[in-house]
């Protein structure tokens, strides 16, 4: 029997990708993946995600993953979409995986709804049982080794941005190296970068003060 676990990482972020990454494995080795310390990507240090990401490659059957830039983030934020587009691209992943079973962490407060959703994706030749679950990156071991995929990718993301830009931060807008670096940019530039998720209310308050300036002046 596959089991496929499913999770993301940079859902709050005001810089970067969103990055949503799947893994199948046999049902006789997510054991292996307690054994190692795989659990929620939050929970462990950068060093300890890196050194399970091969570990977790090498258990695995498969991995998936997708990265979602900001532009199209920004899109589906401005039209209330972004549930359903992280939906859309899971079910994709249930897809390729072609798992017996697939628990997923529901960015949905409705766990029905968007379990649903998720089946609604999908054709009706598709036999996997999908189980989505709130906080399933600390309950399930499958969906903790798919946040530690997520979330390693996603740090890879940023450390390039970070070797061309420097001084970014973590990219969330709780980071106070995060937002001057963008506050920073938008006074020199008068525009945000590409990489800066735009429909983000942190950043939003950024361009209303800016438009405020302008008028004044």
């Amino acid at each position: 029997m596959l089991i496929c676990g499913i999770d993301e990482a940079g859902r709050g972020s005001v810089i970067g990708p969103l990055v949503i990454a799947g893994i199948s494995i046999k049902n006789s080795n997510i054991k292996k993946l307690e054994e190692i310390g795989v659990r929620d990507s939050k929970a462990l240090t950068r060093k300890k995600r890196s050194f399970l990401f091969y570990k977790i490659l090498d258990i695995s059957e498969f991995i998936c993953i997708y990265k979602v830039d900001c532009k199209t983030i920004d899109e589906n934020v401005y039209q209330r979409k972004l549930n359903k587009l992280e939906g859309e691209i899971m079910s994709t992943i249930i897809k390729h995986l072609a798992a017996d079973i697939a628990y997923v962490d529901s960015c949905d407060v409705n766990i029905n709804r968007y379990t649903n959703y998720l089946k609604s994706n999908l054709d009706l030749k598709n036999n996997t049982s999908i189980i989505a679950m709130h906080k399933a990156d600390i309950i399930n071991p499958a969906v903790s080794a798919a946040s530690v995929i997520a979330k390693v990718i996603r740090d890879r993301e940023i450390q390039m941005l970070e070797e061309n830009f420097q001084n970014i931060g973590s990219g969330y807008p709780s980071d106070k190296k995060t937002m001057y670096f963008i506050n920073t940019w938008i006074k020199e530039y008068k525009e945000f970068p590409d990489f800066v998720r735009k429909s983000w209310r942190p950043i939003r308050e950024i361009t209303c003060k800016q438009s405020k300036i302008y008028d004044f002046i």
